[in-house]
């Protein structure tokens, strides 16, 4: 599936393509790559084909064709879905079947997306490889040998290894932004409630947000588009419409970076940065400066306070969001004389290591004693970087960063969990603030498929601004990206 999400819906709408044709090709390549990548975790073929043929009938008569029409789009596993199981990644949902669509299942449904399954993630959506999932890993669909970037490392491997153009994920602390930037294609968090959650299972409800994966950043608008808007069942939804995102991208894209101020964050270039990133994101900046945009140094000093501010407050949401989950409601159930000794033998039996991980800590840091100490701390601090982006923005439009700290890493490499929260030095800070936020591949290594990957930050529901952006860097660039 090598053409674009715009090029696919054209061809569909014109009548140069049947949907069902459309449906074929992306089966015969996951067929031909899925058993090496692993991006899947529920896909029906024949649920596929009937799907396209539905749609097929429907263009036949006369039926409204949406921005999507056609257009094959994979879910990230913790999206619920009415006709195929949700399990999160989790041998706790082993099996669940939700009784309702999420929010953005109905919006692609309406836009005419062809749903082609779900997809591999971190347990619960905790983690930054994607290797633990209950059901196996993912692998990097550019080094079989590496790992894809979690949580969302499923939906950005379908992307990659062209199975789909189009998919969605969930992004808490960078769970979007970290895989693209991994797997080499375009990952984007919009504004913390430009999308609803209705229907995201929660992991950490104040930081969870819907986006996107795509290979450009048109595609990306697009798709933003589709399921952005006002939700009156989520009260964290912004309640006014979203902009259209893909009609706002400039004819020419290079006429956003003219008179834009780039703001570098000083402390988004530390000694521990893996030395290529480094050059490749500078070499991005000065591609900005080329091109008519203005770099601007800023300060973020609050930088080095993110990784333990998030942890905090994500494990403690987590541990209130996942009480939930005690045999009596979702998924198999555990043995016991008792309710007590059922749900511990529920939990302790079907939960994740990383999953237990973080409840321990969460309901620890909650505790009778500490709970001012930690949580309450750690939203202080929170509420200090909020103020810290907003003084940056003053002196610029969009901040650009690293994406990750250094390249893929081998699987099975990062065996103790601090190293693998490190990797969200960069993409905790506008998790934290609510930022719209994107990453995109900048460099490429020479011999090599595996790619560097910038990150690029706006404003509060200045989501239209960032997409402008990112497509003017990306034309900018070009197709053949230089090396780092």
């Amino acid at each position: 599936m090598t053409k674009s999400a715009a090029d696919l819906a054209a061809a569909v709408r014109d009548g140069r393509r049947t949907i069902r044709d459309v449906a074929e090709e992306t089966l015969g390549a996951i067929e031909h790559r899925e058993g090496e990548v692993h991006a899947f975790l529920h896909l029906d073929p024949a649920e596929v084909r009937a799907r396209a043929d539905a749609l097929d009938a429907g263009a036949r008569a006369g039926a409204e064709r949406g921005p999507l029409f056609g257009v094959p789009v994979a879910l990230k596993d913790n999206l619920t879905t009415r006709d195929a199981p949700t399990t999160c990644g989790s041998r706790i949902l082993e099996g669940y079947r939700a009784p309702y669509d999420a929010f953005v299942v109905e919006r692609l449904r309406e836009a005419g997306a062809l749903l082609v399954g779900k997809t591999n993630l971190d347990e619960f959506a905790m983690g930054s490889s994607t290797e633990r999932s209950a059901y196996g890993p993912t692998r990097n669909p550019l080094d079989a040998t590496r790992v894809p970037g979690g949580s969302s490392g499923g939906s950005a491997a379908a992307v990659a290894a062209l199975f789909v153009p189009l998919s969605l994920g969930s992004d808490t602390g960078g769970s979007i932004r970290q895989p693209a930037a991994f797997c080499g294609i375009v990952g984007m968090k919009p504004t913390y409630g430009r999308v609803s959650r209705r229907g995201l299972v929660a992991f950490a409800s104040s930081l969870d947000q819907i986006g996107v994966f795509a290979r450009n950043v048109r595609d990306a608008a697009r798709l933003l588009e589709a399921i952005a808007g006002p939700d009156p069942s989520d009260a964290t939804c912004l309640a006014e419409p979203p902009e259209p995102y893909e009609r706002l991208l400039p004819a020419n894209p290079l006429d956003a970076l003219r008179g834009l101020r780039v703001g570098l964050p000083v402390e988004t270039f530390p000694e521990t940065l893996d030395a290529r990133m480094g050059k490749a994101v500078r070499n991005a900046g000065a591609v900005f400066e080329k091109n008519g945009a203005r770099l601007v140094e800023v300060r973020l000093p609050l930088t080095r306070y993110g990784i333990p501010t998030y942890c905090l407050i994500a494990f403690c949401e987590a541990s209130a969001n996942l009480a939930r989950y005690d045999g009596v409601r979702y998924g198999p159930r555990g043995e016991g004389g008792t309710v007590d000794e059922m749900m511990s033998a529920t939990r302790g039996a079907l939960f994740g290591p990383e999953v237990k991980r973080r409840i321990l800590l969460g309901t620890f840091a909650l505790s009778e004693g500490y709970a001012e100490a930690y949580y309450g701390q750690a939203q202080r601090v929170r509420t200090r970087i909020r103020r810290e982006y907003a003084d940056a923005f003053e002196r610029c439009d969009v901040l650009l960063t690293p994406a990750t700290p250094g390249l893929p890493f081998p699987l099975g490499a990062r065996s103790d969990p601090v190293s693998m929260y490190l990797e969200d030095l960069f993409t905790v800070g506008p998790s934290l603030a609510g930022l719209p936020a994107l990453s995109l591949p900048c460099a490429q290594e020479a011999g090599s498929k595996l790619r560097a990957a910038c990150q690029l930050i706006a404003p509060l529901r200045h989501d239209a601004r960032l997409l402008a952006a990112a497509a003017g860097i990306e034309a900018a660039l070009g197709p053949n990206l230089p090396a780092y």
